[in-house]
């Protein structure tokens, strides 16, 4: 049945597109058959047999995305400046006036979304833990996440994003899963641009998604013979700063539950923690944070969201926000805290606005009362780290 409803689907939106183009009946069935056969040879083999090339990703998968999105918007623009048009006699010019309207609107949210997909910030992220170790205070998390490596991923930007880490001079850097983007040969991207990470108390890695799809099994072999970094899934480690202990736990991610593979178990992931240790949990999806939280957890740094790479943070708002109960931004539960980070890097189309790349620098506190603070992002420059502020951030508006 859903292969009739896509069958009509694309039969009513083409049809609508070829009527509207003047003599451009033949190039525009050409654009739906370039544009559509690839999908039905994705969903038919369900994936990719052979490993999609950067070339591939570039300009076949890329422009299907790019159309996908454009072709309902355009094509319902259409019909309705057509119907409008009709009321003064001329259905044809105010269905190309609609469209075109439409189109023009739409490439520039494009352009201006590539843009934003290039421009790196950094945010200072301060969380104030009550009883926090006085050795801890003034610990440095450096977090990135989301970053969807894959043979298209600019070498360039992956190396700003690796500069602007070690300009920040983090005890602790944390990647919060989605390391790669469709396939596990992807890692070799990966490791080329950030395989350099290092920090005094470890780099540590959790799955995310996409690593899930990509093949949990080698991905995660191919990480562990690639970097030097701890890879925790439902597991935890205990680092020392002076006489102090910091546990640092992580998480699998629910998309492992399908195949039983990296899927969370956090009593598992929480087993063996010390009586009253600081507990800083990474877990991609910022789902499992309640779970945490009742566990004790005092901060958990989660992605996924990406802040749905179109947000308007001031009024807490983005993409996501319709299909998470927390999409973005700072959140507190009594004495428990998380942080959502938008992602380093985009899924499908280099799109962001009001989501940009970024590269956090969460400070621990110690204070009598819980809080968590997010300041304004700023822009990086190549690789330029800002200073680090000495008083609070100021808080931006986040959901509740």
């Amino acid at each position: 049945m859903y292969r009739l409803r896509a069958l009509v689907y694309y039969f009513l939106c083409w049809s609508t597109i070829a009527l509207l183009v003047p003599g451009g009946q033949w190039w525009v069935l050409a654009v739906a058959l370039l544009t559509t056969a690839p999908l039905v040879v994705f969903f038919a083999r369900r994936g990719w047999r052979r490993y999609p090339t950067a070339a591939f990703r570039l300009f076949v998968v890329r422009p299907v995305l790019y159309v996908q999105l454009t072709l309902p918007l355009v094509s319902l623009a259409g019909i309705v400046g057509a119907g409008i048009g009709a009321l003064v006699g001329s259905p044809l010019i105010g269905g190309r006036i609609g469209a075109a309207t439409v189109l023009g609107v739409l490439l520039l949210l494009f352009a201006f979304g590539y843009v934003g997909s290039k421009l790196l910030v950094l945010r200072d992220v301060r969380v104030t833990i009550p009883e926090l170790p006085s050795e801890l205070d003034g610990l440095v998390i450096a977090q990135i996440s989301d970053l969807h490596v894959g043979p298209q991923t600019s070498q360039a930007f992956l190396r700003r994003i690796a500069r602007t880490v070690a300009g920040i001079g983090a005890d602790v850097i944390a990647v919060t899963g989605d390391l790669v983007d469709d396939r596990a040969e992807d890692v070799g991207a990966f490791v080329t641009g950030l395989g350099g990470l290092r920090a005094p108390l470890g780099v540590y890695i959790i799955p995310g998604n996409h690593d899930i799809y990509a093949g949990w099994d080698n991905v995660e072999r191919s990480l562990r013979s690639r970097l030097q970094a701890t890879i925790l899934v439902n597991a935890a480690t205990v680092v020392q700063r002076g006489s102090a202990r910091l546990v640092i736990a992580g998480t699998g991610d629910p998309a492992g539950r399908r195949g039983g593979i990296g899927a969370p178990d956090i009593d598992r992931a929480l087993a063996g923690v010390p009586d009253g240790a600081t507990v800083v949990a990474l877990a991609h999806n910022p789902a499992l944070w309640p779970a945490l939280a009742a566990k004790g957890v005092d901060l958990t740094l989660s992605g996924h969201t990406h802040w749905g790479q179109f947000a308007i943070p001031r009024l807490g708002w983005s993409l996501a926000s319709p299909f998470q109960t927390r999409a973005m931004g700072a959140h507190r539960d009594g004495d428990r805290m998380l942080y959502i980070h938008p992602g380093t890097g985009y899924w499908g189309l280099p799109f962001r606005l009001g989501a940009q790349p970024e590269v956090t620098r969460i400070t621990l506190a110690r204070g009598s009362e819980a809080s968590i603070t997010m300041a304004p992002a700023r822009a990086t420059s190549c690789g330029a780290v800002p200073p680090r502020q000495r008083s609070a951030p100021r808080q931006e508006p986040s959901p509740a």
